[in-house]
């Protein structure tokens, strides 16, 4: 049974209330300790779970599906773990993000590689290990020819000189438009990735590209995510399983036998409501591409921010409150370093900002209109602008919502600011909240350590061969 969507965002909105102030007394939030990343543990459980109910609400049984989280939204290695546990396998763009998942024990079946900028070394390492791959272009599929057919001119028509575990597939892009977020929107006409399918014989090459090589099982097409409306992300699944039904019926056979479909879904960043949801977008998909879910095709998922977004919170002390041109304007500790898109894109990446008072508390009394800023050192350095909210004075916290993807994981090290330490949560069972360390916090030692520290003679030392 689909959840009551504005009973859970209740909920929600209660655990991070006990959280913060649960922070604050046991001392994670303070003087000391000015800006943390909070997560919700049992939040992340219940998205993961309505994931896999929506589809398989809509999948027959037996089917295999697997939702593999995108790691660039929460490349946290506990995060990881925790999703693995429930299900979910993971989709990686890096060596850095393929290492975070094998960190985490993701199996590598359970395991997408999709960078854009492959090497050899990358493509080796994934072939080795079993791990599905979806090449990006014409030159990456030479590559993947030279490793799976090393004796074969160019691969065609021929088969792996070895087992080979792994499967490979293509990324299309559907070149249908993009939607509200330029930045996000990766099925446009001149989107950085996969083979364009409208581009002059973009098709034909993606269609024999197939037929020539019988280890080619896979297709995967992503529209975008933030921004991307659900009709839009719908019509570029139904191109991608038009591509699949046409490659298969030239090929005489189920050549395709899995659709990478991708994620996309948007976040409601105004509202503490989660909307839309899997189980919709589960059903727009039933509706409008019914084939998809007949049982003939396997299924991979790549969803990431609607995952974890609405599960993190950046809570930051109040270090002044102020006044400027008759606005009053709170000074955090949390800006660029841990909201980079908000700050230099606020039109597009807006934050909730909740007001706490110096013990953790819900902040009350009259609203006024103020500026949230943050601790970096140019003047647009704000979490929010021109924003009606309770008060906040000296020694209060703000806390920017919805940050459990792309935020405090992503830090941007502007003033040599040190990354916040994070922490999940979940009730004790006793009335209390229960933390556990997810990364901890950055010691200015170790800023010093990153930008150098050990090489300090360096450059006073070079000289050029021959010099005095």
């Amino acid at each position: 049974m689909e959840r009551d969507i504005e009973a859970e965002a209740r909920e929600r909105a209660a655990r991070r209330d006990e959280a913060v102030r649960a922070a604050v007394e046991q001392g994670l939030l303070g003087p000391d300790a000015a800006v943390v990343g909070l997560l919700d543990v049992t939040g992340i459980q219940q998205s993961a779970a309505a994931l896999r109910a929506a589809f398989d609400a809509v999948v027959p049984a037996g089917t295999p599906v697997l939702h593999a989280f995108a790691v660039k939204a929460t490349p946290l290695v506990p995060v990881l773990r925790l999703l693995g546990e429930a299900g979910l396998g993971a989709e990686v763009a890096s060596p850095g993000e393929l290492a975070l998942a094998r960190a985490a024990g993701v199996p590598a079946e359970r395991t997408v590689l999709d960078a854009p900028a492959k090497t050899p070394a990358e493509l080796r390492e994934a072939l080795t290990l079993g791990i599905a791959v979806n090449a990006d272009n014409p030159q990456e599929l030479d590559r993947l020819d030279a490793l799976v057919l090393p004796h074969s001119p160019k691969g065609v028509g021929g088969a792996p000189m070895t087992p080979l575990r792994s499967p490979l597939g293509i990324r299309i892009n559907p070149q249908i438009g993009g939607g509200s977020i330029g930045a996000t929107s990766t099925a446009t006409a001149t989107s950085k990735f996969g083979v364009g399918l409208r581009d002059e014989g973009g098709r034909e090459w993606v269609v024999r590209a197939f037929l020539e090589r019988p280890w080619l099982t896979r297709l995967h097409a992503h529209t975008g995510s933030q921004g991307i409306p659900m009709p839009l992300l719908a019509r570029g699944v139904a191109e991608t399983y038009a591509l699949a039904e046409e490659i298969n019926a030239r090929a005489g056979r189920r050549q395709i036998d899995t659709l990478d479909i991708g994620g996309g879904l948007s976040v409601d960043f105004a509202s503490e409501v989660a909307a839309p949801t899997y189980a919709q977008y589960a059903r727009m998909l039933a509706e409008e591409v019914p084939g998809l879910f007949d049982g003939r095709y396997g299924l991979v998922t790549e969803f990431g921010r609607s995952l974890m977004a609405r599960h993190g919170t950046v809570v930051a002390r109040v270090e002044y409150a102020k006044s400027a041109g008759g606005r009053r304007i709170a000074v955090t500790h949390a800006g660029v370093q841990v909201a980079t898109r908000t700050v230099y894109a606020p039109e597009a990446w807006p934050l909730r900002i909740a007001a706490y008072d110096a013990k953790g508390r819900p902040r009350t009394g009259p609203e006024v209109v103020q500026d949230v800023a943050g601790p970096a050192c140019f003047s647009g350095d704000l979490l929010a602008e021109g924003r009606t909210l309770p008060a906040l004075e000296q020694g209060d916290y703000a806390a920017a919502l919805d940050t459990g993807a792309y935020y405090f994981a992503h830090h941007y090290a502007y003033n040599s600011l040190a990354r916040p330490g994070v922490y999940g949560f979940v009730p004790d069972g006793a009335g209390g909240v229960a933390f556990a360390v997810v990364r901890e916090a950055q010691t200015v030692a170790e800023v010093v350590a990153e930008s150098g520290g050990a090489h300090t003679d360096a450059l006073t030392t070079l000289r050029a061969p021959g010099s005095r």
